[in-house]
């Protein structure tokens, strides 16, 4: 049966990977990116593939695009939120928010409750958010300035957003529709070149050296996919299950700080 599938950050990494997987089974595969140089490397990569354009880091474009996808799509049976940018340098969006937390946090907490009712309308829906949890937690929340205008560094971004993300799937109302969350570990997807010379030419030495090959992390993504697990919420780390440690008191003080920050944003 042909299945409809939506992939931020579907034009780069792991997600063209799962675009070109699902497109070659005889899905319809719509693949979400920032960029129009973007999409025309994943329709020349992966003929067959629909490309729509929305930058993720705004709230308002990213209701946007929830809303035509609504629209366009009655039934969506899986969703997977890929979109994700190593930021060297603390950066603002136009609405005011750190990048980072704007496009690994808020952005995918909307497409998820944005997609909902197209969800819940197919046999066996799933979203398989790819994220950094499990991974070390020494940057905690910074409760009081989560959005790191004091001391940024990027790694402390990147975990802050992965605790963030674990913390809102525990208390995310997806009625029949699996919560996966996923952390591929280290896989050669060019994060180098988010880097400036020198740095960039190190990192891109470790990738090769260390990183998996995209073409390898996609099976254990595809294999849920295709099976959604029974529990309405699981995690994995490099394809091996485990238990988030989160607490509710934690999960409800991220979700009603995230919900303030949509809510300030009008659309």
């Amino acid at each position: 049966m042909r299945r409809t599938i939506v992939i931020t950050g579907g034009t780069s990494g792991i997600g063209m990977a799962l675009a070109r997987h699902h497109v070659g089974r005889g899905d319809l595969v719509v693949a979400v990116g920032s960029t129009e140089q973007g999409g025309r490397r994943l329709l020349e990569r992966v003929p067959g593939a629909r490309f729509v354009r929305a930058d993720l880091a705004s709230v308002r474009r990213t209701r946007d695009l929830a809303r035509r996808l609504r629209d366009e799509f009655p039934v969506i049976d899986a969703l997977v939120l890929g979109a994700f940018r190593y930021n060297t340098a603390r950066a603002e969006t136009e609405e005011g928010f750190e990048r980072t937390f704007a496009l690994y946090v808020l952005s995918r907490l909307l497409m998820a409750e944005g997609l909902r009712e197209p969800l819940q309308g197919a046999p066996a829906p799933v979203i398989v958010n790819l994220c950094g949890v499990g991974g070390p937690r020494s940057a905690g929340i910074r409760w009081d300035d989560l959005q790191l205008t004091r001391g940024y560094r990027p790694f402390t971004a990147t975990m802050q957003g992965a605790r963030a993300v674990e913390l809102l799937a525990s208390v995310h109302d997806g009625g029949r529709t699996r919560y996966v969350l996923y952390n591929p570990g280290f896989v050669a997807t060019g994060m180098h070149e988010s880097f400036g010379q020198p740095v960039r030419g190190v990192v891109r030495a470790v990738s090769a050296l260390f990183a998996q090959r995209v073409d390898d992390a996609v099976p254990p993504i595809t294999a849920l996919l295709d099976r959604p697990p029974a529990a309405p919420l699981t995690a994995y780390r490099g394809g091996r299950p485990f238990e988030p440690a989160v607490d509710r008191a934690s999960a409800l003080r991220m979700e009603a700080a995230v919900r303030a920050m949509v809510a300030a944003v009008p659309g």
